[in-house]
């Protein structure tokens, strides 16, 4: 059974009115470039087959009901009341379908709104760092561009995303998740520059390298809306005020002698991070385009050591991972996603994964962690409609 499959089962029990469609989004992983999104900055990460589907009918009245295969009990508002509602907040998981509906409404005054069902089922890991939240946004946001006639591009979909994410979840997160699962194109990462929100797509040829990207989930959970990640944006924030720039994507590595005499050490470690994680993004692209995957696994180990280090954003079973998959063979590897847990992706040759696989789980197992779970990822398509 696929996540299709199972909303579609959902969706049955919770009305007997005609499904009206199928919408899926993926999760992502982030090849390279942690915490520059909302910096303005560079990103560039790739959608994963892993999706979160969305099966929806036409209700007569003007009630959103929501339910999810994580949390059956459905979750239900009018339209009238939308805004009240978002604005109280509490809603727990369902402020993500019900935000994007909210937002859309925002971004697509002339869409037409109706009431509707939404039963949601997911295979993207929770909390592991693939962007299981804006895979539910993103397969809301397409089902309700279509049902609601709102004739939005993707990248005003990832824009509505992004709004239900930082305003009705409260979680402060730049553009980068939503960008990469509307967008997504199989075998190849998406560069996008946060600042314009132009992309590019680029190859990634690790099939053809014999490579493959292993991913450790540590299941150590993370929460986006909690203080570490509003703590690190804030001292990204205060360090572009100390140079009067909009942002830090305004400065390069020749700013940061001067950045170290003015600013504390914290913050001047914050934006270390995000001034070189940027340069490291343009290296990862020029390299990918002149010399193949083969030529990246250094600035994959220099990205996770700057966010150990200077952003201060892994745990001790991030760390674990990354030495340990580095031992078994991979090229590089690097904690991904926002940090505090959640998962490391590895670049190893695909011949090497049992071997790493077993070694990543005896490490934990020694060190008195929870079993990881591992297992590989494929850059796939973005979100579509299945049905």
């Amino acid at each position: 059974m696929t996540a299709v499959d199972d909303a579609r089962t959902l969706l049955r029990t919770l009305t007997d009115a005609p499904e009206a469609g199928v919408w899926s989004a993926p999760g992502r992983a982030n090849l390279i470039g942690e915490h520059t999104d909302y910096n303005e900055g560079f990103v560039f990460p790739f959608a994963i087959a892993q999706r979160t589907a969305a099966a929806v009918a036409v209700r007569s009245d003007d009630v959103i009901r929501v339910t999810s295969t994580f949390a059956p009990d459905p979750v239900e508002v009018s339209l009238a009341d939308l805004d009240a509602r978002i604005a109280a907040g509490g809603l727990d998981w369902a402020g993500y379908p019900l935000g994007v509906a909210w937002a859309l409404r925002r971004e697509a005054p002339d869409a037409v709104p109706r009431g509707v069902d939404i039963a949601l089922a997911s295979d993207v890991p929770v909390g592991a760092g693939l962007s299981s939240s804006a895979a539910i946004e993103g397969a809301v946001a397409s089902a309700l561009n279509d049902v609601w006639n709102a004739g939005l591009d993707k990248v005003a979909l990832a824009r509505v995303g992004r709004t239900a994410e930082n305003d009705a979840v409260g979680a402060p997160t730049g553009i980068m998740d939503q960008m990469a699962s509307m967008l997504g194109v199989a075998d190849a990462a998406t560069f996008l520059d946060c600042r314009t929100l132009e992309t590019r797509p680029v190859a990634l040829g690790f099939s053809d390298a014999g490579l493959a990207i292993l991913v450790v989930d540590t299941l150590v959970e993370h929460a986006h809306s909690t203080g570490g990640y509003r703590e690190r944006r804030e001292a990204c924030e205060r360090g572009a005020a100390a140079f009067g720039v909009d942002s830090l994507r305004d400065l390069t590595v020749d700013d940061l002698p001067r950045a170290a005499e003015i600013l504390d050490d914290v913050t001047f470690r914050r934006v270390r991070h995000v001034v070189t994680e940027n340069q490291r993004v343009l290296d990862t692209v020029a390299a990918l385009d002149a010399d193949g995957p083969a030529a990246i696994g250094d600035l994959l180990v220099a990205s996770h050591a700057s966010m150990r280090d200077d952003f201060e954003i892994s745990v001790p079973e991030l760390d674990l991972a990354v030495e340990t998959t580095l031992a078994s063979g991979a090229l590089g590897a690097r904690m991904t996603g926002g940090g505090f847990g959640g998962a490391a992706i590895a670049l190893m040759p695909v011949g090497l994964i049992p071997v790493a696989t077993d070694a990543v789980r005896a490490a934990f197992a020694a060190s008195g962690f929870r079993a990881p779970n591992v297992f590989t990822v494929t850059p796939s398509e973005g979100a579509r409609r299945d049905a």
